[in-house]
């Protein structure tokens, strides 16, 4: 059993003698000391479970008030050990005056044995539970300290990554004549899984694409950042819809796990002959609503991307019309519930197209915002991303010399998931989303490779995001070489 040490300061040697003996025989470790600045001095350079002090000294042997200088320094050491005092001249008002500076116990001259160590046993108790009780305080505060640091390192971090994400979509929307384009984009959380891309091909195409990455936050924004400098990279007028697809599903299938995939949506405007070649890859079937309010889904193509190693895609393609919509979206446009749980779904967004049908892209992209907003009562639940293109009535794409005009459509802002309604058909891995099971084809087989989490250390997130937008950069080089076509000043894409 370690012994308790015990400080003894007393001008008297006899005094200091005997409490030598009583207290040996109790199981203390003593060392005595006769002046006030040498118990200061012992107590600076030694650990000691209890001081035993008396309050008169050679100077003055009446009032303690040597005693009560020394306890005043005590009281500026920190996590100094508790304190009894003596004197054989005690007074109320001593002390009174010494229990304010600290005194834990007082003892008067001649002493009783037993009484003394009572009350030193009392005092170290209850000194070694404050010893511990600041020593946890300590370690709290240190421990809340350094979460806080750690949680502002990882909100830089996700603005960080946020910033970069958004580097990642157009900064400003290509308009073309005879048409009209607008987008909104929104992550549920600071970053996240969808995708959006308007890429000039030449002064007469454009290439339009969405995409959907299974998750959301930090493993969803990695891989949408990879997903976009692989299409800027493979984008090309010579490189047909279905054919970027086939490379596109290798190159995503090689960079993930199997618990990962993508829905993707890519297509070829024709802006002279208004026809659109496109490549579904189980993603939300694009709306295309006519003038009539008639409408067709564009569902050709095939699954998503990431599940097998090698894939043939299918073409479609569709003949747009004065007066035609076209809606690209994704399923946090869709899945948007109610407070009873009820999901917007695709019916209600195919009458709402049907209603608004005249209206103009912008306006018709803001009128779905608002109807979905109201619905689920200002909350959303996934990512969301919305691209329309609307069709001029006058035909002018046709009669005129085709330019990129560039302007901006205004994009929007939401918050936060379910799961979507009705869309293809097929079985998935239980790995999978189960929210996303209605999205898939029929097909069999699948990655056998492990399944394993995506979640990214944000440091390594990052830099990884960062090397993607610097490959990005180089990828889109002859895209930009492209935008000579545009006469008019950019405007920035509002979010």
């Amino acid at each position: 059993m370690m012994l308790q040490r015990i400080l003894i300061a007393d001008d008297q040697q006899d005094v200091l003698d005997a409490l030598r003996l009583l207290l040996k025989g109790h199981g203390y470790a003593i060392e005595t000391v006769n002046s006030p600045a040498d118990l200061l001095a012992a107590v600076a350079h030694r650990e000691f479970d209890i001081l035993l002090i008396d309050l008169n000294y050679a100077r003055d042997t009446t009032s303690g008030r040597e005693g009560l200088d020394v306890l005043s320094r005590l009281r500026q050491i920190e996590d100094a050990p508790p304190v009894v005092a003596m004197t054989g001249w005690a007074t109320v008002g001593l002390a009174v005056e010494a229990m304010q500076y600290g005194v834990s116990d007082f003892v008067e001259k001649p002493w009783t044995n037993s009484r003394l160590l009572e009350i030193l046993q009392k005092q170290i108790g209850l000194g070694r539970e404050r010893r511990e009780l600041r020593a946890r305080e300590a370690q709290e505060k240190k421990a809340q300290q350094e979460a806080l640091l750690h949680q502002q390192e990882q909100e830089r971090e996700i603005a960080e990554a946020k910033a970069i994400q958004e580097k990642l979509l157009p900064r400003e929307i290509p308009q073309m004549p005879g048409y009209g384009i607008a987008s909104a984009w929104q992550s549920a959380r600071l970053v996240g899984g969808d995708y959006f891309d308007i890429l000039p091909l030449d002064a007469k195409t454009l290439g339009l694409c969405i995409a959907d990455v299974a998750g959301k936050g930090m493993p969803a924004a990695l891989l949408m950042s990879n997903l976009q400098a692989a299409v800027r990279g493979l984008s090309s007028l010579s490189v047909a819809p279905n054919l970027l697809c086939n490379r596109l599903n290798s190159i995503v299938y090689r960079n993930t796990e199997s618990d990962r995939f993508i829905t993707f949506f890519y297509a070829h405007l024709e802006a002279l002959t208004r026809r659109l070649l496109y490549v579904n890859a189980g993603h939300n079937a694009p709306f295309v609503v006519r003038s009539d309010g008639s409408h067709e889904r564009l569902r050709e193509g095939g699954t998503v991307l990431g599940v097998y190693a090698s894939r043939e895609y299918e073409m479609g393609s569709t003949q747009l019309f004065p007066g035609d919509r076209v809606i690209l979206f994704t399923d946090g446009v869709t899945e948007a519930c109610n407070p009873a749980g009820e999901e917007f779904g695709e019916a209600r967004l195919l009458r709402l197209l049907q209603d608004c049908r005249t209206l103009s892209a912008g306006a018709l992209q803001a009128k779905i915002l608002r109807e979905v907003a109201e619905f689920g009562g200002g909350r959303w639940q996934d990512d969301a991303t919305l691209l329309v293109l609307a069709v001029d009535k006058s035909g002018a794409a046709a009669a005129a010399g085709f330019s990129i005009h560039a302007h901006c459509s205004r994009g929007f802002s939401l918050a936060t998931h379910t799961a979507n309604p009705s869309i293809a058909t097929g079985s998935m891995p239980a790995s999978r989303s189960v929210s996303r099971t209605k999205r898939w084809r029929s097909f069999s087989g699948f990655k056998t490779t492990s399944v394993t989490a995506a979640n990214s250390v944000f440091s390594s997130a990052l830099a990884v995001m960062r090397s993607v937008v610097y490959a990005s950069s180089l990828a889109s080089a002859g895209a930009r070489e492209t935008e000579r076509f545009c006469t008019k000043p950019r405007v920035p894409l509002r979010r």
